[in-house]
């Protein structure tokens, strides 16, 4: 596809951003694995925390690829900025946007379109991972609201969080449908930061593990209905796909940028020309089923096989790029003074987080069937 004129002129606009704000200060996060607060602070201040949403609830008012364009441009110099970009957009907000009542709207997404805290995402656990119908977190409801007991691990930007959207389980021998899902305030009695992860690579995104200790949240607190959550946090995984898509592009996207800043004054071999054009023709591809699959979204169209696809092929390419990179460079390559090397560590991640590449063929296998049993 061809992006329209409005589009390209909002990739610039990130481009530039990306690269005069964020990008100076990308090396020191990776090396020192503080927290990107500085570049949230940019963020929040231009708007951009709050691309998707509209004006009347305190965001930009533009579409679903805009943002993902704006993920992708900010990877592309920071992964660590963009993944907290990403994560606070598609996972901590959107499913307020999307499940929660107007009140609920009105409270929180204000708030989050300006940055005035991240918003977080609590699904996975220690022993509930792809198997997310097998949480065990629980949720007891009392008179005065819901007790909830338990641990998520593995949550971005929890620490710097204002509201995380909880998945507990309400009766754990319905399975999927005993879930629910909370609107968590982090200010909550009972809500605790546990520990920090250390990791390969995203140094300066923060993940931590939560622990939930007879936690008290507000009838009001739950996001749709009792029991829904299953349905929820599925769909909610579907968006979180499409931006961990443009968050890949654009680590894939850097490494592309380093061969042709390294090759682009000497006499190429065949070889090596080859590496090139099989590196930009792969970012390529990636690139078109990124945007393509938030062209669904923005059409409000449940795109379970686009998603799946644009995450899955992005995050292979983001990896295999970056390697190939590394091959064709040289030693040099994997030194602090190129940028492809902290995206050999930060773009694994992408094969992993919000269903990983096992789980996104599953996805498709699946999809492809069905779609092949509609048409006979």
């Amino acid at each position: 596809m061809i992006l329209s004129e409005s589009h390209q002129q909002f990739k610039r606009e990130l481009r530039r951003f990306a690269v005069e704000v964020v990008a100076p200060g990308a090396g020191a996060c990776d090396v020192g694995g503080a927290f990107v607060e500085g570049n949230v602070r940019a963020l929040a201040e231009r708007g951009y925390l709050g691309i998707p949403w509209p004006k009347d609830l305190g965001g930009m008012g533009l579409d679903y690829l805009s943002y993902a364009v704006g993920v992708e441009e900010v990877s592309r110099v920071c992964a660590s900025t963009g993944l907290t970009m990403a994560a606070h957009t598609s996972l901590g907000t959107y499913p307020i946007y999307k499940f929660g009542t107007k009140a609920q709207k009105e409270k929180y997404i204000p708030r989050l379109a300006r940055g005035e805290y991240l918003g977080a995402f609590g699904l996975t656990e220690p022993n509930a991972g792809s198997d997310a119908a097998g949480i065990e977190t629980t949720a007891r409801k009392t008179g005065q609201g819901y007790l909830v007991n338990g641990s998520k691990r593995f949550i971005t930007s929890a620490s710097y969080a204002g509201t995380v959207i909880v998945a507990a389980s309400m009766d754990r021998k319905l399975g999927r449908k005993g879930i629910t899902c909370f609107i968590a305030e982090t200010r909550t009695p009972g809500f605790k930061v546990a520990s920090k992860e250390r990791k390969l690579g995203l140094s300066g995104s923060d993940t931590v593990e939560l622990a939930f200790e007879e936690m008290l949240l507000p009838p009001d607190s739950v996001l749709g209905k009792e029991l829904d959550g299953y349905r929820i946090f599925m769909e909610t995984l579907d968006g979180g796909r499409i931006s961990i898509g443009a968050f890949c592009l654009g680590m894939a996207q850097c490494a592309l940028d380093t061969m042709v800043e390294w090759f682009k004054d000497r006499n190429m071999t065949q070889l090596e020309q080859k590496a090139l054009s099989d590196v930009a023709t792969q970012v390529e591809a990636a690139r078109q089923l990124v945007y393509s699959a938030a062209q669904f979204k923005d059409a409000d169209i449940r795109a379970d096989k686009q998603c799946a696809f644009a995450k899955l092929f992005a995050s292979e390419v983001a990896v295999w790029a970056a390697g190939v990179a590394i091959d064709a460079i040289g030693p040099l390559a994997v030194t602090d003074r190129m940028p492809v090397a902290r995206v050999y560590r930060d773009a694994k991640l992408g094969e992993i987080g919000e269903g990983t590449s096992e789980v996104m063929r599953m996805i498709i296998a699946k999809e492809v069937l069905k779609e092949a049993k509609e048409t006979l």
